[in-house]
């Protein structure tokens, strides 16, 4: 399978059920961080219930509606990126993140999304990528920001989680949008 460099010893993967107990001893590890804002992973207790939650997503990569890819630094699994709600019938798609407080700070999210928008834009043909935070999740809106993101709007106390009702903020990135803001990312490189 592949293993894409995101520089500093960090790479992209595929999140294959084979992963189980190295998907468990990561949500564990970051259980507490990764559940402020969303529930992802939180059923996942022993290495079962997280295999059965990796083969769901890989039996959704196979319909080509959804899709999980691990990030590892140091050969260490931290977080990772997805695809939800992947329509390349309609050309439109959501995209998320998680990560334990390890794999914080370093860009690899940002990294990594660059990659994921590339490959849905070019490959799949994907018009229009939907970001989906809560209002008080900061990190999360900041990549949402330095991919060059537009903030749709708030679906206020849309999303009832911990005991409070969260406001939802929707941003997205429309092809041509992302084709210049990949191109200024590129100059500003060099």
């Amino acid at each position: 399978m592949y293993a894409i460099s995101l520089g500093d010893d960090a790479e992209l993967r595929p999140l294959e059920p084979w992963h189980a107990e190295e998907f468990l001893a990561h949500l564990e590890r970051g259980r507490d961080f990764i559940g402020r804002f969303i529930a992802f992973g939180s059923q996942e207790t022993d290495v079962d219930s997280a295999r059965a939650m990796l083969q769901r997503y890989a039996d959704l990569r196979a319909a080509d509606t959804a899709s999980l890819h691990g990030l590892w630094l140091e050969g260490k699994l931290v977080g990772g990126v997805l695809f939800l709600n992947f329509s390349a019938e309609k050309g439109n798609c959501e995209v998320g993140c998680w990560l334990e407080p390890a794999g914080t700070g370093r860009g690899l999210v940002t990294r990594a999304m660059r990659i994921l928008l590339d490959h849905a834009v070019e490959q799949r043909g994907m018009h229009r990528i939907e970001w989906v935070a809560a209002s008080g999740n900061e990190a999360s809106l900041n990549v949402a920001r330095r991919l060059g993101m537009t903030r749709d709007g708030v679906h206020r106390e849309a999303h009832p989680y911990g005991g409070v009702r969260h406001d939802l903020e929707v941003w997205s990135i429309l092809a041509p949008e992302w084709r210049e803001a990949r191109a200024r990312v590129v100059r500003n490189d060099h």
